[in-house]
């Protein structure tokens, strides 16, 4: 499933074509996705300008200037392609390619929005995890999708004294506590795996006896490493693209995800080692990582 780094290497794609435009067209080709369209979907979203693009944990959002919030969850294979109507173009720090005249009629398209950039946006998703739905946007907050959630890891407010007491007296493993989107919104299993291993943390150790002097090496391990992940454009592992279509970059600067067997990367001589926590592998370093 494409964690923070991904959803906003694609919101950063779209932005360009659907931020200050508006959606001249839009069509649903299949309504099988793990949730329904919502009614009158199409009829809501045509004509509607685009009055900002932001992202909030995993979710795009595109609010629009009807009141309502266009939400998209890529799932774990959705794709959202862009392709420029006319010629190619450059807009912002971006080249789209035309639009074959197959573009969203593909067997997994299931919605395509037009724009005034001219553009065409195909929401491709062949395991139907993903979802797009309208939300009041004076009520996101309140929306199941995102009640509850944690912090942005991004903001402003992610700071050591936050950290230090979201952890606080928590008897799980740090890792699964970075996890829980209750504390930290966004944060997925590579990038919680990468984080720990440049503070020198172990994943086994319980979040609640994380000493204060080691809070502020993680936070900025965790900011760092998804800002490295955002410019190198996410990774890449299986279905993940950029909204140009390009693969994502990030996978290639791994230390210890996918790494078992191999020599830790910093100094300390140590082997990468793979354990399953809560379901999900965990990669560090047991020389390094304490």
């Amino acid at each position: 499933m494409p964690e923070l780094p991904e959803v906003e290497t694609v919101r950063l794609g779209l932005q360009p074509v659907l931020e200050g435009h508006v959606i001249t067209e839009a069509r649903v080709r299949r309504g099988d996705l793990r949730r329904p369209f919502p009614p009158h979907f199409v009829q809501r979203l045509t004509g509607r300008k685009v009055e900002a693009l932001t992202r909030r944990a995993k979710y795009i959002l595109a609010a629009l200037d009807s009141g309502e919030t266009l939400v998209i969850h890529l799932g774990m294979s959705g794709r959202m392609s862009v392709y420029a109507q006319g010629k190619p173009r450059k807009l912002g720090n971006y080249v789209y390619d035309v639009a074959p005249a197959s573009a969203g009629e593909g067997k997994h398209d299931h919605v395509v929005l037009e724009t005034d950039v001219p553009a065409r946006i195909v929401f491709n998703d062949h395991r139907r995890f993903g979802l797009m739905t309208l939300v009041p946007t004076d009520g996101l907050d309140r929306d199941k999708l995102f009640a509850g959630l944690g912090i942005e890891p991004l903001s402003p407010g992610f700071t050591t004294r936050y950290l230090a007491q979201a952890l606080a007296g928590k008897k799980t493993p740090i890792k699964s506590a970075l996890l829980d989107q209750r504390v930290i919104a966004g944060l997925g299993n590579i990038y919680v795996c990468e984080a720990l291993f440049r503070a020198g943390i172990s994943p086994k150790r319980l979040a609640g006896s994380i000493r204060p002097e080691r809070i502020a090496p993680l936070v900025a391990a965790i900011r760092k490493v998804l800002k490295d992940a955002i410019a190198a454009g996410g990774s890449t592992l299986r279905d993940h693209a950029q909204a140009t279509g390009d693969p994502g970059n990030f996978q290639h600067h791994f230390l210890v995800y996918g790494c078992e067997g191999r020599l830790c990367k910093s100094k300390c001589k140590g082997t990468v080692k793979r354990i399953v926590q809560a379901g999900r592998s965990t990669f560090y370093c047991p020389a390094c990582q304490k």
